[in-house]
């Protein structure tokens, strides 16, 4: 089935050749990998209409981070959060929940998962667990208000199954820039 199939080896060959970049091409990364994600996830807040088409796109960044290296990963996801304070601030709730969360938890399963179904139902329990922070414990309306913020158990399987095939999505966008990223090697 496709979804037992294991991933390829290539994640991890390009894992190895990241590994060996020196220090300072490494921060170098990381920093421009967060610039782009606080750019996109801040497109939310500057441009009205095409900012929501934007903003989901800061997962991108974050996730190509975390799958060269969970340490690089970590610090441009926490990057990005300083860079929003500067620059969007009214973003702060929304990234480390969803979509900065989603670009670690999917980045680093790649280490941890050889099979798609592992890493997208590691995804997507993250993100379940970040938007079901938002919208039950900080009342936020992350999903507007479709959904009230009181706990239904519909409610949390809509968000689940809406997760799923969220993660899948990028999960399968990650393997395709992986194997861009490695015909340019």
């Amino acid at each position: 089935m496709y979804f037992f199939k294991p991933i390829s080896d290539e994640i991890h060959l390009f894992q190895l050749k990241f590994n060996k970049q020196s220090k300072t091409m490494k921060f170098i990364l990381v920093a421009i990998f967060a610039c782009i994600a606080a750019f996109f996830q801040a497109a939310g807040g500057f441009l009205p209409v095409v900012g929501l088409f934007l903003s989901p796109l800061a997962t991108a960044p974050i996730l190509i981070c975390s799958m060269f290296s969970i340490t690089n990963g970590l610090k441009s996801y926490f990057l990005t959060i300083m860079l929003l304070l500067i620059l969007q601030p009214t973003e702060l709730i929304i990234f480390p929940f969803t979509t900065g969360l989603l670009g670690i938890g999917i980045g680093t399963s790649f280490y941890f998962f050889k099979k798609r179904l592992s890493i997208i139902l590691a995804g997507a329990i993250l993100l379940v667990l970040g938007i079901m922070n938002l919208l039950f414990i900080f009342h936020f309306p992350v999903l507007g208000p479709a959904f009230s913020d009181s706990f239904s158990t519909l409610t949390v399987l809509i968000i689940f199954i809406f997760s799923f095939f969220y993660c899948w999505l990028w999960v399968e966008i990650a393997l395709i820039i992986s194997k861009r990223l490695a015909l340019l090697n």
